[in-house]
């Protein structure tokens, strides 16, 4: 049967962004089969450039694959016209610059959907285009701190710590993403194009749920850091348990988990005991119950207490390091992860879409190009320059 093709063939995508938010939603964008033109500054977005840290060029690649590459210098009249250029042709803009940064280029959403009225605009950024946090300085770390991550994330007796993954850029690209493929399908109702927006902040609220519980269910108290407990305090166990090479996670959502756990650890004498009988019990005595657990688990290895766990249908895993994770034979074998033979970082790992079109294949992951890469094509193709004119130009370092 032949497969189909992927939804976004077809699509351009004009990809402005940086570092980590806007990239993320492009590569979904790619992935999903659009046409993206990466465009850089004069040296590279700041992901490139930190390629001389020994390893941090490694996310550049991960999200830059199956872009074409244009550097161009945005603050000269021929590169804004190029840019006009491209617009034209585009379906999508994606920039993730501090507000109004677009606009005093010339280049904001009212001026280049005056050129193309077709034009999707999407835009990201810390705190978004208004409200009084408009123009604060946004990196992940900083809204982690202004959205209330950091404050639930560590135990309750030491200081606040970070989430160790990137999570408010990534779930503002993820949100960007959805978005910008929400105004799509409005445009193929209307005909025209629209901004959309994804502020950081606001992307990452709903993940806060659980702690936001307790926060109300307290009556306006705010809640403690609980560690790897639960972050409603509404569940036990819920807890990360050591064993004798390392450690594993359980969790037990109700009555019939917390019967098989029992069934596994050979402990139904327990069933009866009043402390235990019902969730709010075992919330209330969840110091005595990882007590309990902790003694049992330090006598196993965590891959044999993992496949004990699972006979019994007890929600668990293995807590496992990032040298498991990228060696992941499940992730593999879906193409999840697929291994890249790049050619400025050797034999690397990198992560395909999540999102899954049945009866298409995987859009392959080809490296990502070394910056201005593909000017040459781009320009002649898609500006309509010719040679004498791209070689100007470069002459003149606007790309």
């Amino acid at each position: 049967m032949t497969a189909q093709p992927l939804p976004l063939e077809g699509v351009t995508v004009v990809d402005l962004s940086q570092i980590y938010n806007g990239p993320y939603a492009t590569f979904l964008l790619a992935t999903a089969g659009a046409t993206v033109i990466k465009i850089e500054p004069p040296g590279g977005e700041s992901l490139r450039r930190r390629g001389v840290v020994g390893g941090a060029a490694l996310p550049f690649a991960m999200l830059n694959s199956c872009k074409q590459s244009l550097q161009l210098d945005l603050k000269s009249e021929a590169g804004k016209n190029i840019l006009r250029d491209l617009v034209r042709g585009a379906d999508i803009l994606v920039e993730n610059f501090a507000p109004g940064v677009m606009e005093r280029l010339g280049l904001g959403a009212a001026a280049l959907q005056a050129i193309n009225p077709r034009l999707i605009y999407a835009q990201s950024s810390g705190y978004g285009s208004s409200g009084p946090y408009r123009d604060y300085p946004a990196m992940d770390l900083t809204v982690q701190a202004m959205a209330g991550v950091m404050s639930i994330t560590g135990f309750p007796d030491r200081p606040p710590v970070k989430a160790g993954p990137a999570l408010c850029d990534f779930f503002a690209g993820t949100h960007l993403y959805g978005a910008i493929v929400t105004a799509l399908y409005e445009r193929e109702k209307t005909g025209q194009g629209r901004q959309v927006e994804v502020a950081m902040l606001d992307a990452v609220y709903p993940s806060l749920s659980s702690s936001l519980g307790l926060y109300f269910g307290s009556g306006g108290d705010a809640p403690p850091r609980t560690g790897n407990r639960h972050g409603g305090l509404a569940e036990a166990p819920y807890n990360v348990y050591p064993t004798r090479d390392g450690f594993i996670a359980i969790i037990c959502v109700g009555d019939v988990h917390w019967r098989s756990l029992l069934e596994a650890m050979q402990r139904q004498d327990l069933a009866g005991d009043p402390r235990f009988a019902s969730l709010k019990e075992r919330v209330a005595h969840v110091d005595e119950i990882d007590r309990v657990i902790s003694a049992w688990t330090e006598g196993f290895d965590k891959q044999g207490l993992f496949e004990l766990l699972q006979q019994h249908r007890v929600p668990c895993a293995p807590v496992r390091d990032l040298v498991e994770v990228v060696n992941d034979p499940h992730m593999h074998e879906r193409g999840s992860l697929q291994h890249q033979d790049h050619p400025e970082l050797g034999r690397i790992v990198v992560q395909n879409s999540p999102l899954r079109f049945l009866g298409s294949d995987l859009r392959r992951l080809e490296p990502s190009h070394a910056l201005g890469a593909d000017a040459d094509a781009i320009l002649s193709e898609r500006a309509g320059l010719d040679a004498d004119a791209v070689a100007a130009l470069r002459r003149d370092k606007v790309i």
